[in-house]
């Protein structure tokens, strides 16, 4: 419930950025003061909060959280599986805070892995982003467990939190097959919605080649920040999915496949309401 704690607190649409850390931060949150900065960082990477040029002081709301999470929206309280598939997208296909998480599903390809076996190539890929930057290698082991442990938490005994499903825990995206040992669930998702894979196709495409009008299928089943390998979808899926784009979008986007030349096609035109629109049908 951080996401909805934070936007609880914007009731205005903005949050002073104080809130977060002055002495009344503990009772106005209901935890502790690690977990206040843990809020604060999980409501900017998962896109409820966002930071303006406008106004350092404070932070806004996003369009889309106050869509979801406001008393009668779509989700207020993040039962719905297409809040946890939003907040996937978030961490892991745009990555803006969340370098570990947007690393993670798209550069590992290994058919097993442990956290061990992550630490140095996830360090090399940070220093190289950030070479003037002072990382402790503590730092990355550390994000590694909570990255792994959002996915597929821990088993057997332990404390009470150790059991708490998270909220990426129902998307089956990551198995622990050994203690200690994981692999990503290729394959369709039942509970990911054609439209919220919709949103965020619309989100890469703007994000990679804002000023085409086409994108091919490899392109968008297996390029780097793609819904496809964002999602962990195979061909088959990813296929399915796009021969169902046009009618959802009313031919704003279009599957073609003609001579064996596969792709998507967009109809020029801004696409911040079909974005909206997207979420909206996600949640019906």
């Amino acid at each position: 419930m951080w996401l909805k704690k934070a936007f609880d607190q914007a009731a205005s649409g903005r949050l002073p950025k104080s809130t977060f850390t002055d002495d009344s931060a503990i009772a106005l949150f209901g935890v502790g003061k690690n977990m206040v900065s843990s809020i604060r960082h999980w409501a900017l990477a998962c896109d409820v909060l966002c930071e303006t040029d406008e106004d350092s002081s404070s932070f806004v709301v996003s369009s889309i959280a106050s869509e979801i999470f406001r008393d009668g929206g779509l989700d207020p309280y993040a039962d719905n599986p297409t809040t946890a598939w939003y907040a996937h997208w978030w961490l892991a296909g745009k990555g803006n805070r969340a370098t570990t998480w947007r690393w993670l599903f798209n550069h590992v390809t290994a058919p097993t892995f442990t956290r061990q076996e992550l630490e140095g190539p996830l360090e090399a890929y940070a220093r190289k982003l950030l070479p003037n930057k002072k990382l402790s290698s503590a730092t990355f082991s550390r994000d590694l467990e909570t990255c792994l442990r959002s996915y597929a938490p821990r088993s057997g005994s332990g404390s009470p939190e150790d059991f708490a499903e998270p909220l990426l825990g129902e998307l089956n995206l990551l198995q622990e097959v050994h203690k200690g040992q994981y692999t990503f669930r290729r394959g369709p998702k039942a509970s990911l919605h054609n439209a919220l894979f919709a949103f965020a196709l619309i989100d890469f495409w703007e994000d990679s080649a804002n000023n085409v009008t086409s994108m091919a299928f490899e392109t968008i089943a297996y390029g780097e920040g793609s819904p496809g390998r964002v999602f962990k979808l195979d061909e088959d899926s990813v296929a399915e999915r796009l021969i169902a784009l046009e009618d959802l979008t009313d031919g704003v986007l279009a599957w073609r496949d003609t001579s064996g030349l596969r792709q998507v096609h967009r109809k020029k035109g801004s696409t911040k309401e079909l974005r909206v629109e997207m979420i909206r049908k996600a949640y019906e």
